[in-house]
């Protein structure tokens, strides 16, 4: 699948057709209304943006959107992005410095060496 960059405000609405797909352009601009604060302008032209960007596919009639792109992808491309930039793409510095701050309890930690165990 190809790379998409998505920007925040685009990854909000992404949220939103993920929980509701299909859905209405006309009820993401609701649910967007209601649970961010945007206009339904804005809405529209993020959802546009979208559609150009193949993340969302638009059918007729009413303007129903559905996903190109699953949420597990673009979380492992931008987790992906994020390890990139700030720890130069290592990903055993990235987990070095969350573990490190974070109070793990013996269950998350067994977890977390299963996980590991698994790959």
């Amino acid at each position: 699948m190809d790379i998409i960059k998505l920007f925040d405000s685009e990854l909000k609405l992404m949220e939103i057709i993920w929980d509701n797909e299909p859905i209405s352009a006309k009820d993401i601009a609701r649910i967007a209304g209601e649970t961010i604060g945007w206009n339904k302008n804005t809405t529209y032209t993020i959802i546009k943006n979208l559609i150009v960007k193949n993340a969302v596919l638009r059918s007729e009639p009413n303007f129903i959107c559905t996903s190109f792109i699953n949420k597990e992808h673009i979380q492992t491309m931008e987790t992906q992005n994020l390890i990139d930039k700030l720890y130069n793409g290592s990903k055993k510095k990235f987990f070095a410095a969350f573990l490190e701050k974070e109070n793990l309890t013996e269950e998350e930690i067994a977890e977390i060496r299963s996980m590991i165990g698994k790959m």
